[in-house]
């Protein structure tokens, strides 16, 4: 049960004074959330302040800055009533010059009742030069002598949505402040003394109503507290989820190495040392008596399937079976091709399992699973089916991490007893991001690529020399060696996407006819197959796409990656798509074509490619650069981006939020100590609180 003290921050935003039921779905909009509530609007920061301060004389007014002026009315001047349109003009003077106050459809009735001829009256607003004359287009704020007081000097601004104005969004946050218990606190006292750290209420505070123009910048204490609250939370929801899963008996698989020894001799190639050591920590893992939940991070290339196929090896030595599962049909097609010429020489019983897979054919793979007569199935979001049942599931390999949730991974591993998991990712993750999404997990990481991969030929051309870029691809398709042209996802809109792709699809086909193919997102997934597949057997060699490409596809004839609009992509994505050349014999380009003049950020990103393929690098930069919603795909793949935690400027606090957790649950498992309930209430705040659940049914 949520604690009681919690109610009035879990009211809806409706239950505030001035918000409706048609402010209420703007509010949805703005704070994403079908039905906001009022710690929603609190944990709305503000972006930046009005600093109304400056009192100048009309003489002293500095152009285009916001000031607020003493000045006395003289006239109105309404619009004439054959020009409704024009703007309603009021002149002001104080003793050192004068101002015109504009307003465009404005109500003259209500103008001179603000603004009455003779009166005195403080005007703030931005002040700007027009013809030679002071003039304030709508000034933001008209009070009296007696109101003046009441004027806030300093005023928060925050990110808005249409429909909805700063002055809105102001009264609900002053509204919420209102609403605020005072609650346990739950950080540890001497280390919020050491911070110097004030109370979650006053970080609140005095983040909403600025005492200071620096007051609302993320690198100040209140808002530092309130990331290290939204860290700790997480932290403390993972370190449950994992003490959960360890509590939780495990079953040692053992191998004797025999169906190892068989693939590792069909190998073209011996493993590179990172292989070798993160197939010993896996091996290791699965031999103890608790759980195995492991994530494998490799680079671009660095061979994880291989890895992962000697884990899967281990515990079907054991007698068990094995699990691997991938987020796209593609991505399973290529696991299973790359698997099955290995599988064969070992003698392993594998088979695959996706949406195409139908009738009779499916109906035998379901029956062969079951009797324990497959011992690896590879597959998609099938193998989450209900009549999807293993005899002895012992091991799930789930590729792709971050597009599947806790909930897809737990889900897998309760097909069979105590299953362990072993997670795959190409996204080399930072670390500070593996800290906050896979807390839960131990981690191993590939950082080397197999041997004989050539580097790769990294260049930024302008849009404008277009042609010799289509030049040099007819030159690679000369060679018989095949290209990738990537457009981009313009503003995450589908269509325009698709648009840019199938209109550089049409004009390449003008150059280079029949060998040119398409494939993006919209198409059916046994079409999507059918073109990859064309341009894997060498029907085709000039392959136009959109992202989905980005990931696992293996071609190792393809020489030559455009990458059109290369400064919309974020440099993790560039890396991975520059991943899909490089794999075979022949030195391979990577073109990055860019619209000038490029920013400043798209230049830093485009040198440090150039400048590296240590994809760890890569992602560390980007995050630097770019913010970690961005880099892990967050805002597309649904997981939790942080609400008030500035990954570039908060990231150090990540590291004592996960020391403070796990010495938390060694001291207080169950949280029931003081402390302990008062961190029920930060799991719940933070919406953390399946966590609680863990513990109740722990």
């Amino acid at each position: 049960m949520r604690p009681s003290l919690l109610d009035p921050l879990f009211a809806s935003l409706t239950s505030l004074p001035g918000i409706g039921p048609k402010l209420g779905k703007l509010f949805a909009h703005l704070l994403d959330r079908e039905m906001p509530r009022v710690a929603d609007i609190l944990f709305h920061l503000p972006t930046g302040m009005i600093d109304r301060r400056a009192r100048p004389k009309l003489r002293d007014v500095a152009p285009d800055t916001i000031v607020t002026v003493a000045v006395t009315v003289e006239s109105h001047r309404p619009p004439p009533p054959n020009r409704p349109r024009a703007p309603y003009q009021i002149y002001a003077y104080d003793e050192t010059g004068t101002i015109t106050l504009t307003f465009f459809n404005a109500r003259r009735d209500y103008l001179e009742k603000l603004l009455p001829v003779g009166e005195r009256r403080y005007v703030s607003g931005t002040a700007a030069y027009y013809d030679g004359m002071l003039q304030m287009v709508h000034p933001d704020r008209v009070v009296s002598e007696a109101d003046l007081a009441s004027l806030p000097l300093i005023e928060p601004v925050y990110a808005l949505t249409e429909g909805l104005s700063l002055n809105v969004v102001r009264k609900a946050a002053e509204a919420a402040l209102t609403k605020i218990p005072t609650l346990p606190e739950w950080q540890d006292e001497a280390w919020l003394k050491q911070q110097d750290w004030p109370s979650f209420r006053d970080a609140l505070t005095a983040l909403h109503r600025p005492a200071d123009p620096g007051a609302v910048a993320p690198d100040t204490p209140a808002w530092a507290r309130l990331a290290y609250d939204e860290f700790l939370a997480g932290q403390l929801a993972l370190a449950l989820v994992r003490a959960n899963q360890k509590r939780l008996a495990g079953r040692p698989s053992v191998g004797d190495g025999r169906l190892k020894q068989k693939i590792l001799t069909a190998l073209p190639y011996s493993l590179t040392p990172s292989q070798t050591r993160a197939g010993d920590e896996i091996v290791a893992a699965l031999a103890r008596p608790e759980r195995m939940l492991r994530l494998l991070q490799g680079d671009v290339g660095s061979g994880k399937t291989v890895v992962a196929l000697l884990a899967a090896v281990t515990v079907i030595e054991a007698g068990r079976q094995a699990a691997l599962m991938a987020p796209t049909e593609i991505l399973a097609r290529q696991h299973f091709k790359t698997i099955a010429p290995l599988a064969e020489a070992a003698g392993l019983r594998i088979a695959i399992l996706t949406g195409r897979e139908r009738g009779k054919e499916r109906a035998e793979t379901l029956e062969r699973l079951g009797n324990g007569e497959l011992d690896l199935l590879v597959g998609t979001h099938a193998l989450f089916q209900d009549e999807v049942e293993f005899r002895d599931l012992a091991l799930a390999i789930v590729d792709e991490q971050h597009r599947f949730g806790v909930h897809q991974r737990l889900a897998l591993a309760r097909k069979g007893e105590a299953v362990d998991v072993l997670v795959l990712t190409a996204t080399p993750i930072p670390r500070t991001l593996v800290l906050t999404y896979f807390g839960d997990m131990d981690v191993s990481q590939l950082r080397e690529k197999p041997a004989g991969r050539l580097p790769i030929d990294t260049r930024a051309v302008p849009l404008g020399r277009i042609n010799d870029v289509v030049a040099a691809v007819g030159r690679a398709l000369a060679r018989t060696e095949r290209v990738y042209w990537v457009c981009p996802l313009v503003a995450e809109s589908e269509v325009s996407d698709l648009a840019a792709a199938e209109q550089r699809f049409a004009e390449l086909k003008q150059h280079f006819g029949e060998a040119v193919d398409l494939v993006h997102g919209q198409m059916k997934g046994t079409a999507k197959e059918a073109a990859m597949g064309r341009f894997a057997n060498g029907e085709t060699q000039l392959l136009v796409a959109t992202t989905v490409i980005e990931v696992g596809v293996d071609v190792p004839e393809a020489t030559v990656m455009v990458i059109e609009h290369a400064e919309r992509f974020g440099l993790a994505q560039i890396h991975q798509l520059r991943g899909r050349v490089g794999r075979g014999a022949k030195r391979s380009t990577c073109l990055l074509l860019y619209r000038a003049p490029l920013g400043e950020a798209a230049k830093a990103r485009i040198e440090i490619l150039r400048e590296t393929e240590d994809g760890f690098r890569i992602a560390e930069e980007d995050l630097r650069l770019r913010g970690e919603g961005d880099v892990l795909g967050v805002r597309q793949s649904g997981l939790p981006g942080f609400r008030v935690a500035r990954i570039e400027v908060h990231g150090p606090l990540l590291e004592p939020a996960r020391k403070d957790a796990l010495l938390i649950l060694s001291r207080d498992p169950t949280l029931i100590a003081d402390r302990g309930q008062a961190l029920r209430h930060l799991l719940y705040l933070f919406e953390r609180d399946e966590a609680i659940r863990l513990l109740r049914a722990g």
